[in-house]
């Protein structure tokens, strides 16, 4: 691959328990918050971690009730077409498809019982855990990983805090935007286009047309330009732009800054662009991530057996020092054909989840690495007159694995149609707290600063889930 780049205890990023005197003071000098003091450390370059989070989006709202949530005993209008298969979680099944991962159950979390959707067709609420209109007045509210980038991250870092691979709806509609951060705190989007195909519906092409040239990353230098002159020439702009940087109110000139800097080291070390060139690993590797090769007919939209490499890309960004990876897998949208889509896409799903899980747990990374694969709803429990599911925003479902959760548990329950939950709701909020809390970031206590001066916590809601803490 080519990459083309022109009194409480507080806990830090790296899950340890920082200075409770520290904390005590800071809270005692006008205004000085824990966010203030989580960034005073980074600026320091104090502690360290290898904590992380690979958020899989399941583009287009996955069918609960044809994945994790079964129903064999409903109406055959509900139940629909496949059987559910013993799991290494007793009394827990999953779908026939994905035989795999039931084998693997014990290292997970299933969450039957998700609820809270905005019911929009995007990633934004798995990115961030709020509805799109939230805090719109000032930008909106910022993806998981922008936050972390904000809270964590530090220009001499040889990799990107946030790296986000969504592809399809997720990708050309903004999803892990950083909202009233602003630029300076984009996820970087290298463009994998060439790597993992997924056609475009014409509105979506619509809608990439209209966000421009800077809806992907470029990552190096062009050919004439060294690493040498890339800092002759960023110490010449510090001086001339000193004056334009304290009076723009956009964030642009503070977001150029921090893209020159995080460039500068990417490119100085090589590790963030070594992570991205699949050239360089081995057939063995390749092959334990690829998929079989489906016999059943593939929806235009859907993705192949060559698109579980981008956990394998994940996993990779994480051992460069990539903190929050944002990837999706196409797609769910199933309002017609549902069984036959999913014949195709569980199979190569089931493959890839087990791949990431042991690949992770072999390289003692799993309890370090949170993984969670959600959408952006569920889907009807009625099958509709074309055999598909249509949007279903009452409840969804959740999988979660590593991070040092306590897995092995089924989360929640249904009515015995999947269409409500009976036990245990679990909110998107909830779940971004448990991540934040893998990460060591105390999600109800630590605040960030809006463009108004005003402090606003990163959940307004949520709390970690308890079972799984």
């Amino acid at each position: 691959m080519t990459i083309k780049l022109l009194g409480p205890t507080w806990h830090n990023c790296d899950g340890m328990t920082r200075r409770n005197f520290l904390v005590a003071g800071a809270f005692g000098i006008g205004g000085f918050t824990l966010a203030d003091l989580l960034r005073a450390e980074s600026d320091a370059g104090i502690g360290s971690s290898n904590k992380a989070v690979i958020n899989i989006h399941l583009d287009g709202g996955p069918p609960q009730m044809d994945m994790i949530d079964l129903k064999p005993h409903a109406p055959v209008e509900v139940r629909g077409e496949f059987n559910p298969i013993a799991t290494t979680i007793p009394a827990f099944q999953v779908c026939e498809l994905m035989p795999k991962l039931a084998t693997v159950a014990d290292r997970f979390a299933f969450i039957r019982s998700l609820v809270g959707s905005a019911g929009r067709h995007d990633a934004f609420q798995c990115q961030s855990g709020f509805d799109n209109k939230s805090l719109t007045t000032i930008g909106g509210r910022a993806a998981m990983g922008c936050v972390v980038s904000k809270l964590c991250g530090s220009t001499d870092d040889a990799a990107p805090t946030f790296v986000d691979l969504m592809q399809g709806r997720p990708f050309v509609r903004n999803s892990a935007r950083p909202g009233f951060l602003g630029p300076a705190y984009k996820p970087f989007r290298p463009d994998i286009s060439e790597m993992f195909a997924r056609p475009l519906e014409d509105g979506m092409k619509r809608e990439l047309a209209a966000l421009g040239s800077n809806h992907a990353t470029s990552l190096s230098l062009s050919g004439d330009i060294d690493a040498g002159r890339l800092s002759d020439r960023g110490h010449l702009l510090d001086q001339l732009d000193r004056v334009r940087r304290n009076v723009d109110a956009s964030g642009m000139m503070d977001a150029m800054d921090r893209f020159h800097q995080q460039a500068a080291s990417i490119l100085t070390s090589g590790r963030f662009a070594d992570a991205l060139d699949l050239s360089q690993i081995s057939d063995r590797e390749l092959d334990r991530y690829t998929a079989s090769t489906s016999t059943v007919e593939r929806c235009t939209t859907a993705e192949d057996h060559l698109s579980m490499r981008k956990f394998l890309l994940a996993r990779r960004l994480i051992e460069a020092g990539v903190r929050v990876v944002s990837v999706s897998f196409s797609d769910f949208d199933t309002h017609s054909s549902n069984f036959q889509r999913m014949r195709h896409m569980l199979p190569t799903l089931d493959h890839g989840f087990h791949a990431l899980v042991t690949d992770l747990d072999e390289r003692g990374m799993l309890d370090d690495v949170s993984i969670v694969a959600w959408g952006e709803f569920g889907r009807t429990p009625t099958i509709n007159s074309k055999g598909g599911r249509d949007h279903w925003p009452r409840v969804g479902m959740a999988m979660m694995a590593g991070g040092g959760i306590q897995a092995g548990q089924v989360i929640g329950a249904t009515d015995r149609t999947a269409s409500t939950p009976v036990a245990r709701p679990v909110h998107y909020q909830d779940v971004l707290a448990t991540l934040y809390h893998n990460m060591g970031i105390n999600a109800s206590r630590t605040t960030i600063r809006d463009t108004t001066g005003r402090p606003q916590y990163l959940l307004d809601q949520g709390e970690p889930i308890s079972e799984l803490v």
